[in-house]
């Protein structure tokens, strides 16, 4: 289902804590980082904390700016973003600064704890997610029922760490500050946990007084049915890529990317590329590839149109060529029409072989702009 894009917001020492276990919270970054905090706070629908960041730091969650505030109001937006909060219990001071200031408050929680949230009077529209907490129905019904479209997270560490190891995370936005804490009581941003393999991507770095911003974003596909904010990712990369196809009237208009299990890109595609009038997207972007690699076994293929299972320009389609290839796993944004091959089904032949195929259609509109004079 649909997400916001998730956007992680953290400042920590340099070696790794949020704070230290003194009665005041730390400092670790000054004015204009504040200030760039204001404002990504005022580019976002959504702010989200945890129920412990509200019990240890009482935060208001404002945007601060009043010239920040005129500019969404100018725009048709609320003057505040939404502010969320998730706790299994409920159990919340309805005092808290939390629920007194700014626009207007959503608590995520348990069966159990939505009961008792409104028994404490919180002033929230206080939302039930089941016997247990579940992200991705949270961030479903962020999308879906309150209209978020990009969600920025302020912690605390045990939120960030679930966001992330559960793949849910778009970016993370993380300021170190030059001090130490050395407190093994103090909270730390990351804990353990099934992170994702590779590296993520670094997209920028910021002096900002004397801390530095540091951007990224993971890279890695996930493993199985449920998609990640990766794959999201590496998909919306072939909607790009099929835009670049050379017209045709009698071929849609494809884009392909084979990503290897620990974010690496290992080769890109796209429909007619380099003068060939009948190549297909998949099967440019796997003949970049040694066949004998072997990150290909544990390799995600991106296409956003699902794969060929039959085809009049060529013996091999393309499914075909991705089980030859030993991939396993395909993500692709819509299912081929009867436009040309009555019956296609190149989801059907790859997951007879034992492939995973995973359908994300919130992207289907982008893949098939390219093609709509072959849609209607």
């Amino acid at each position: 289902m649909p997400h916001p894009y998730v956007l992680l917001s953290a400042a920590v020492s340099l070696d790794g804590y949020l704070d230290d276990t003194g009665p005041e919270r730390l400092l670790l970054s000054g004015p204009a980082d504040f200030d760039r905090v204001d404002e990504v706070r005022a580019s976002v629908d959504a702010i989200l904390v945890g129920a412990g960041t509200i019990r240890a730091d009482n935060p208001r969650l404002l945007v601060n700016s009043p010239e920040r505030r005129s500019a969404r109001v100018a725009a048709g937006r609320p003057e505040y973003p939404l502010k969320v909060t998730v706790s299994g219990s409920g159990a919340l001071d309805p005092d808290a600064r939390f629920w007194h200031t700014g626009g207007e408050k959503v608590l995520y929680t348990t069966d159990t704890g939505a009961e008792r949230a409104r028994a404490l009077g919180i002033a929230a529209d206080v939302v039930p997610l089941g016997a247990d907490l579940d992200w991705r129905r949270l961030l479903t019904h962020l999308h879906d029922v309150r209209g978020v479209r990009r969600l920025m997270v302020e912690g605390g560490g045990l939120i960030h760490t679930q966001l992330l190891t559960q793949g849910l995370a778009d970016e993370l936005q993380l300021v170190l500050a030059p001090l130490f804490v050395g407190d093994p009581q103090a909270p730390r941003l990351f804990g353990p946990g099934g992170y994702q393999r590779g590296r993520l991507r670094l997209l920028e770095t910021r002096r900002i007084e004397d801390v530095v911003l540091m951007r990224y974003v993971p890279t890695a596909p996930g493993t199985g049915a449920l998609p990640t904010a990766a794959d999201h990712r590496w998909l919306s990369l072939a909607c790009e890529l099929a835009e670049q196809c050379p017209p045709s009237d009698t071929a849609f208009s494809v884009g392909a990317v084979v990503v290897a299990a620990d974010g690496t890109e290992l080769a890109r595609g796209h429909s007619r590329e380099a003068g060939d009038p009948v190549g297909h997207a998949e099967e440019a972007a796997l003949a970049r590839i040694d066949p004998a690699d072997p990150r290909l076994p544990g390799a995600t293929v991106y296409s956003s149109l699902e794969p060929c299972a039959r085809r009049a320009s060529r013996p091999v389609p393309c499914a075909r060529l991705i089980l030859d290839a030993g991939v396993r796993r395909v993500v692709t944004a819509w299912r081929e029409p009867d436009t040309f091959v009555a019956g296609a089904d190149g989801s059907g032949v790859l997951a007879a072989a034992g492939a995973q195929v995973v359908v994300l259609p919130e992207h289907a509109e982008r893949a098939q702009a390219p093609n709509r004079h072959l849609l209607s």
